[in-house]
C-alpha cells in the first residue's frame, strides 16, 4: 500500500491486515470487496467528538483510493460462431457470427500494493 502523509503533524492510527484495513479501532474496512471496475475514493473523516466514520464529517482523517479492478484478456475460439455457407458472409442477420474468436476477461487478483492512502493531520484533541 502506497502511503501519502498530506501535511505535518499526528495521523489516525491504521492497521492492515491482508485486505483489510483498521482505524484506529473504530472502522474496518475489507477493501478486496470494495474493489470495482471504476476508481473507488473513500473518505474517512471524524465528527466533533473524535468518532470515525466515512463519508461526510467535520474534520478530513484520510482518504483511500483503489483503483478500477484490471482484467488479463485472452483470445479464446468463440463458441458460437458459424461459418457462412457458400456465396453467403458472415454476419449477424443470416446466422453466422462475424468473430471467428472472442476476447476472455480474468480479473486479476486483488492487490493492496495498489492502494493508495493518503493521511492527514488530526485537529488537536479530536483523536
Amino acid at each position: 500500500m502506497k502511503v501519502i502523509e498530506a501535511n505535518e503533524g499526528r495521523k489516525v492510527e491504521y492497521e492492515e491486515n491482508g485486505s483489510w484495513l483498521n482505524f484506529d479501532d473504530q472502522i474496518s474496512l475489507n477493501l478486496k470487496r470494495m474493489e470495482a471496475d471504476h476508481d473507488v475514493h473513500v473518505d474517512i473523516t471524524a465528527d466533533a467528538f473524535g468518532r470515525l466514520q466515512t463519508g461526510e464529517g467535520v474534520y478530513y482523517v484520510a482518504q483511500l483510493t483503489i483503483p478500477a479492478r484490471q482484467y488479463e484478456e485472452t483470445e479464446i475460439e468463440n463458441p458460437d460462431y458459424v461459418e457462412p455457407g457458400e456465396g453467403e458472409e458472415a454476419d449477424e442477420f443470416s446466422g453466422g457470427h462475424v468473430n471467428q474468436t472472442i476476447t476472455k476477461k480474468d480479473p486479476v487478483p486483488f492487490s493492496m500494493d495498489n492502494v493508495t492512502l493518503t493521511l492527514y493531520a488530526l485537529k488537536e484533541g479530536v483523536l
